[in-house]
């Protein structure tokens, strides 16, 4: 069971962060879009298990995920507590599909190198882009909350999250955590001058230490669950 589950969520970590671009993120009120991000969903889970003529996987992460990402855009919570619980829901539900799938079929044995790089894939989308959607929830409504206008180039934070959780994910890859205290250090004197205002340095101290803390935990589960054995 546990192989089959590291592969459904892999296929919604990868699908959700790396296979879903800005215009669909943003659209999926519109029922055709909606509709094609949870074909995408269950094209991907289905090829990924490598199990072809199990139909029951496409079909009910069809339906499970459109109809979970349809009761997101209705929920009337903060942007960034609907994050949470939508992807907790996908994640329940996906574990609950592998329970069902390891009593009633016969799955197949997956290479090592294959199920690993999978994983792994999953885990890099997971700790760069999935983190950064909810750091970037998060901090938009510090921002909007204290009427705060930091100055700078456009998405330029964004791209600098995604380059600094990248480097964190290669360092725990290699298992050189601690060189991460030097993403911390080299951070801290970058943004020196933002930092003597109190209302932005306590912006960018919740920005990073939550970006940074995502990071770590993700990639550290990423290569846990992808060795299993060691």
């Amino acid at each position: 069971m546990e192989q089959i589950a590291a592969l459904l969520v892999s296929a919604h970590i990868i699908g959700d962060f790396a296979l879903q671009p800005k215009f669909m993120a943003e659209n999926k009120q519109k029922p055709v879009v909606l509709l094609l991000h949870a074909a995408i969903h269950a094209t991907l889970a289905w090829a990924l298990c490598l199990c072809w003529t199990c139909w029951i996987i496409p079909v009910s992460i069809f339906i499970a995920h459109g109809v979970i990402d349809l009761l997101k855009q209705r929920n009337g919570m903060k942007p960034s507590t609907s994050f949470i619980i939508d992807q907790i829901a996908h994640i329940i539900f996906l574990l609950l599909l592998a329970g069902v799938l390891s009593q009633l079929l016969s799955l197949p044995v997956l290479p090592d190198l294959y199920y690993k790089g999978v994983v792994l894939s999953a885990g890099l989308a997971a700790a760069t882009r999935g983190s950064g959607f909810l750091v970037g929830l998060v901090t938009r409504e510090i921002l909007d909350n204290n009427n705060l206008k930091p100055d700078g180039l456009i998405d330029g934070g964004q791209l600098i999250g995604l380059l600094e959780r990248g480097l964190i994910f290669l360092f725990m890859l290699i298992g050189q955590p601690m060189a991460i205290g030097f993403l911390v250090t080299a951070k801290s004197i970058l943004r020196f001058e933002e930092a003597k205002q109190q209302p932005f340095a306590e912006y960018i101290l919740i920005g990073t230490l939550l970006s940074f803390a995502l990071a770590i935990a993700l990639s550290a589960l990423a290569i846990r669950v992808a060795s299993p054995g060691t």
